[in-house]
């Protein structure tokens, strides 16, 4: 078709007239698609999907053809980013083949670290490899976190993904909370400067057709769990403020705003006991409107999280819908709701029949879709989405996971590693005996010799997870929550290692583990969001010097937890170690 078919593929007319011209020429059912952003599959080898059973996943053409959606979060990785660039041009290609031709935008979780979780991150594969944002924030580094950005925008663009769902700017003020390895940690002023950083590297100096929008969350701040539990699951679902402390979660938020950041996503948690009403934030009109539309502003894209208005099989278990507060109402009520609070977007949804069935009863109108969905559209133009939604699959392998970009990887991943203690171990001489665990004997064999036992050793280096409790079904034990304590049986094994050796006890610290027992019996303890053992041995060994620091306090006991008030920062008394701590070797 021409552009006298279409006008609003004239790039020379403003984006806003654009937006216009192709709102007047979409149907209800053209328009209702744009509201539901939901998760993706991509098929072997890069063909297109016909979907998953296990997550609910019809195949790319339904999603496309027949519910008229354009917008999804990419679930998953291809072994090679040709792979995933040539699914992306087939699933504009088909997008294309609609009657208006809308560009498809994809966007995805985190996928440049070491955790996988199909509800928060998708481990690197062909990306770069960085640190988790806590370890980003261990480095103190905006620029580095600026460099991050900068990156993972051109491997992400490489491959069509348009839309980052993240940075999270929560604040990691309770010390349970299972949501803390992809926040920058406790402070606020640190995790707005990096949270500021880490948009302006996805977006670009100007946002536009080489641009990542991202997708800040979780407004207005997730850190405040009740127990530290995720609202992800029922038991979850309250944010407390025993220290009357709402305000302080915003503080990173405003510093997103003032950098450019396009969309927000609200928290699934409801508040208890503030001036809100106690309802999700997804369907909080005093949080949303007021709050982020009014008090500061924005006018962006506000896409709730994911799964707040029908209930949904995952891994096997049926979950209800996250809909905390509203759990009564029926899912076309909760939409309503959600609409009226002032959302755009329903995460990880795909019922736009309801979505329709709702404007022609009138219970919504067509008007208050407008507003919306223009907002979305502008997304799309501004993107250069309507210009070339194309990418050339021939350079995927190029730019994705270049040697460069695995090196600045590298390189964050070392400024990453924290020296908790050290009684004299570190750094470990050259050619020295070790024992190791949770190291692949032939990466440690070239930092010095490997042997069998602690007893052969001169330094034993032990790798642990920090702990957490497990839970019912497998979806829940991506999330680690619970108690803090390592299991009597790993501190035994560590006092029994330690004490036929001088040792080193690395901690995955995705959570502030209590350590007081380890750092009592080791020589040494290392904190770790996210590094190769390679990484991790330059340290130790002083090839890099050590230069990480504590993103959150490390609290003494779970006693000092338990007393704690989870929207105060620094709140557990007589903490073993103080945010920023760390040791120079």
């Amino acid at each position: 078709m021409t552009h006298i078919d279409k006008p609003w593929l004239d790039a020379d007319l403003p984006t806003e007239e654009r937006v216009r011209l192709l709102l007047d020429a979409m149907t209800l059912e053209e328009k209702a698609g744009l509201f539901f952003h939901t998760m993706i599959m991509m098929g072997e080898g890069g063909a297109l999907s016909e979907g998953s059973e296990e997550f609910g996943i019809p195949s790319n053409r339904h999603h496309v053809h027949d519910l008229h959606m354009t917008h999804f979060n990419l679930l998953g990785a291809a072994p090679k980013a040709s792979e995933m660039a040539a699914w992306y041009n087939r699933l504009q290609k088909l997008a294309a083949s609609t009657r208006l031709g809308i560009p498809v935008t994809i966007s995805t979780d985190p996928r440049h670290s070491f955790s996988e979780n199909p509800g928060a991150s998708i481990l690197s594969g062909p990306f770069s490899q960085w640190p988790e944002p806590l370890g980003l924030a261990a480095t103190q580094d905006a620029d580095l976190v600026e460099r991050f950005g900068e990156i993972a925008r051109q491997e992400y663009t490489a491959v069509g993904i348009r839309v980052a769902l993240h940075p999270q700017v929560d604040l990691a003020t309770e010390s349970r909370w299972a949501r803390q390895l992809q926040t920058f940690g406790e402070d606020a002023d640190l995790s707005g400067e990096l949270g500021a950083a880490y948009v302006r590297g996805f977006q670009g100096a100007s946002f536009g057709p080489g641009s990542v929008s991202t997708m800040t969350k979780h407004f207005p701040g997730g850190g405040p769990q009740k127990d530290g539990e995720d609202p992800h699951f029922d038991y979850g679902r309250e944010q407390v403020y025993p220290g009357d402390n709402f305000e302080h979660h915003l503080k990173p938020f405003e510093a997103v705003f003032a950098a450019g950041g396009r969309q927000i996503m609200p928290y699934y948690g409801m508040p208890v006991g503030t001036e809100y009403e106690e309802v999700g934030f997804g369907f909080n009109k005093g949080v949303l409107t007021g709050l982020l539309r009014e008090r500061f502003g924005f006018d962006g894209i506000v896409c709730t999280d994911w799964g707040l208005i029908t209930d949904q099989p995952i891994m096997g278990t049926d979950f209800s819908a996250r809909a905390w507060g509203v759990e009564h109402l029926t899912p076309a009520e909760r939409m309503t709701k959600i609409l009226d609070a002032g959302a755009d977007q329903f995460g990880g949804e795909q019922e736009p029949g309801m979505l329709i069935e709702l404007v022609r009863s009138g219970a919504v109108s067509e008007e208050r879709l407008d507003v919306s969905a223009a907002r979305l559209l502008r997304e799309k133009f501004e993107l250069g989405l309507f210009e070339n939604p194309y990418v050339d699959v021939s350079a995927a392998d190029i730019v994705v996971g270049s040697a460069e970009f695995r090196a600045a990887g590298d390189a964050a991943q070392r400024k990453s590693v924290t020296v908790l203690s050290n009684g004299g171990a570190l750094p470990i001489a050259g050619g020295a005996k070790l024992y190791v665990e949770g190291i692949a004997d032939e990466v440690a064999a070239r930092y010095g010799t490997v042997v069998a036992t602690p007893a052969e050793a001169d330094v034993a280096i032990l790798r642990l997870q920090a702990p957490y409790e497990q839970r019912a079904s497998m979806f829940e034990n991506f999330f680690h929550a619970g108690s803090l304590d390592f299991p009597e049986d790993v501190l035994a094994h560590v006092a029994e290692v330690c004490a036929a050796v001088p040792t080193v006890v690395d901690v995955f610290l995705d959570r502030p583990a209590i350590l007081a027992p380890i750092v009592d019996s080791a020589d040494a303890v290392v904190a770790n969001w996210g590094s190769s053992a390679e990484a991790l041995l330059d340290v130790l060994t002083g090839a890099h010097p050590a230069q990480g620091r504590l993103p959150f306090d490390v609290p003494r006991s779970m006693s000092a937890v338990e007393a704690s008030r989870p929207d105060v920062p620094f709140d557990t008394e007589d903490p073993l170690f103080r945010f920023g701590h760390g040791l120079s070797l």
